[in-house]
């Protein structure tokens, strides 16, 4: 009888460890499966990143050839550069208004937008259209309405009496520049419209209503209930924005080229010009190394930011 009770619990202990192991290898499965999109990553993204950061600390040949390290040689060349500090203030400076503006703009448009009335899905539609065309031919169109000779902007300005001379709109940086950033807005508000506006269609009315009844104003209601219920949806819109934004690079150098003097230069235009126009890898993988810093510095703490204040 004990033989029996023991040879009992010794097979029902060989089940259970082998429950155990099939329970252990049903819970590698999912990683089993996503385990080649993540070697895919790896090799697309992150080797990419380490060489970039391995290149710049490191002396490069002309011929884009790494020549051994050199330490902090490259960003030491940068920030000794004066052209560099101006472009990094107008990254900030682009990024910011860019961004910003096109957020206040888009959210009045989003609640435009989220009422009904005739019409409403020929505008969405045409709304759409800056955000969908390529940007090349978005920039090389306001290129030439703010031409000097040709463009329609001196024409309409002329004709409503506001300037009796046409205007140099991209040969100065004081004036150059509020174009470019009065076309990122352009091409930046439709995406961030409809993102909150998909935002807005998630908000019960019944808050709304409760708040009426309550007596709370419709700025009062905004201001309540809109705002922070749209975190979320702000929170994507000005992160990809950002990201967006920063490294723009067609809008400037389809219009401007960053000229003159790199006094319309962002970090982008800035580094294409060190990379293949000066053949200065080294810096410009630097020039890469600090966007890459930045954005992530940014996205990290805006996030924590919000997360901490929707807690």
């Amino acid at each position: 009888m004990n033989d029996t009770v023991v040879t009992s619990l010794q097979h029902n202990n060989k089940t259970i460890k082998g429950i155990g192991k099939k329970g252990k290898i049903k819970k590698l499965i999912p990683y089993l499966w996503i385990a080649p999109s993540v070697l895919l990553i790896a090799v697309i993204i992150f080797v990419p990143i380490l060489e970039l950061f391995l290149t710049s600390f490191s002396k490069v040949s002309l011929a884009g050839i790494r020549k051994g390290l050199i330490g902090f040689g490259n960003f030491k060349d940068l920030f000794s550069d004066k052209a560099f500090l101006i472009v990094l203030k107008n990254t900030l400076v682009w990024t910011i208004a860019v961004v910003g503006i096109s957020t206040v703009l888009s959210i009045g448009i989003a609640l435009i937008l989220n009422k009904k009335f005739p019409g409403r899905r020929i505008v969405r539609a045409v709304l759409i259209f800056p955000w969908a065309t390529s940007l090349i031919i978005t920039a090389a169109m306001w290129k030439y309405i703010f031409d000097f000779n040709y463009g329609i902007m001196n024409l309409i300005l002329q004709k409503a009496g506001i300037i009796k001379e046409n205007i140099y709109w991209l040969a100065k940086p004081e004036i150059s520049f509020p174009v470019l950033i009065w076309v990122g807005i352009f091409v930046t508000i439709p995406f961030t419209s409809f993102v909150i506006l998909a935002g807005l269609q998630t908000i019960p009315i019944v808050l709304y209503e409760s708040g009426s009844i309550d007596g709370a104003s419709g700025w009062r209601s905004f201001c309540y209930i809109t705002l922070p219920l749209l975190k979320e949806s702000l929170t994507v819109s000005t992160v990809l924005n950002v990201i967006y934004v920063f490294n723009s690079f067609p809008i400037i150098w389809t219009i401007t080229r960053g000229d003159p003097l790199n006094q319309t230069d962002t970090v982008v235009t800035y580094l294409y010009k060190m990379a293949f126009q000066a053949n200065k890898m080294g810096q410009a993988a630097a020039v890469s190394v600090i966007s890459f810093l930045i954005l992530l510095a940014f996205s990290i703490l805006y996030v924590s930011i919000v997360m901490r204040r929707s807690d």
